[in-house]
């Protein structure tokens, strides 16, 4: 988002953003996508297999057209490459899964304001209580990662390593990345029984049974186990407060044998906090949906790291999508 030269013009377009996003969201929740596979389809057909008014399907369908998501010939609706890549089920490349973890914090983007004013979340655990929610939100991170994780795996030599752990590691994306780049590396991914599903599946589905097994626990209440030469955290530290991210960074140096090598994968501000954009927006949503969780600064992520005792700090030279980065050190 470009906000260098603000108009009346673009304040408004930003303030009715959400219509465009909504008209996205409500075209994964009916898969709309999926329905329009590679062929043509009339409105009638489409207001059939999704049990849809074809009025409101109608207005749906043409705005659709005009963000030019699908494509519309006459009275016929189809696909664009792109939505039939990205926005159907069938596809590998499929994120509709992140776009449905989008939607379900809308509830709480609307009350930002008393959040800023009391300081205080407006969501509770849902997340982890709602199975469909728990999976948008993990199998989103899924297709996430598995966009940037080989090119991660290209910044970073791991050719001496035996023993990875992912630490909050979800289904597995990286710990499945990293093995495969390094065929003789073993990997553990820690993190709630809730997720084991979801990971488990990961690893059968790139048949790395025998190199990457999961281990559940809670990396901030329960002993981390076992001896590792590099400890992986992607996207955890922001969903905690400082004195949490250094009982998680503490409890990973622990489980770390001497000269092993610590990476942290997040959402990096720049050392005065006001930018990149998105790091500063998702500093709001994690205001919205974590009792304490922000995004952090350059700075303080490697205070943390240095307070836990890792050395030879740095910033690997990788820029993700919405300006995540990763920055590296020694124990």
């Amino acid at each position: 988002m470009d906000t260098d030269e603000w108009t009346p013009a673009k304040a408004l377009e930003t303030s009715g953003s959400y219509w465009a996003a909504c008209t996205l969201h409500s075209a994964i929740k009916l898969d709309v996508f999926t329905i329009l596979g590679d062929r043509q389809s009339d409105l009638k057909d489409i207001a059939l297999r999704i049990n849809a008014d074809e009025r409101g399907l109608s207005m749906l369908l043409n705005a659709l057209s005009a963000l030019k998501l699908i494509s519309k010939t006459g009275n016929k609706y189809s696909n664009t490459p792109f939505g039939q890549s990205f926005l159907s089920r069938d596809s590998r490349q499929y994120i509709g899964y992140m776009i449905m973890h989008h939607h379900h914090l809308m509830d709480a983007w609307v009350h930002l304001s008393h959040a800023v004013q009391s300081g205080v979340s407006v969501r509770g655990r849902e997340l982890l209580n709602d199975e469909g929610q728990l999976e948008n939100f993990l199998m989103g991170m899924f297709n996430l990662a598995s966009y940037m994780a080989p090119q991660v795996v290209e910044e970073i030599d791991l050719s001496n390593c035996n023993h990875l752990l992912d630490m909050g590691g979800g289904p597995g994306t990286y710990a499945v990345h990293f093995c495969m780049k390094y065929p003789k590396l073993k990997a553990s991914i820690y993190d709630l029984p809730s997720t084991r599903p979801f990971a488990e599946r990961t690893i059968r589905e790139f048949k790395l049974t025998d190199r990457i097994r999961f281990v559940e626990g809670d990396y901030l209440q329960d002993k981390i186990d076992g001896s590792y030469d590099v400890v992986w955290l992607s996207h955890v530290l922001h969903a905690e407060g400082p004195e949490s991210c250094q009982t998680i960074l503490q409890k990973a140096v622990s489980v770390m044998d001497p000269g092993g090598m610590i990476l942290l994968h997040d959402f990096i501000l720049n050392d005065t906090m006001d930018g990149p954009v998105f790091p500063a927006l998702f500093s709001l949503n994690m205001l919205l949906n974590t009792p304490s969780g922000r995004s952090y600064s350059e700075k303080q992520i490697m205070d943390m790291l240095s307070s836990a005792g890792v050395r030879e700090l740095r910033r690997v030279p990788f820029r993700g999508p919405n300006d995540s980065g990763i920055i590296s050190g020694l124990v």
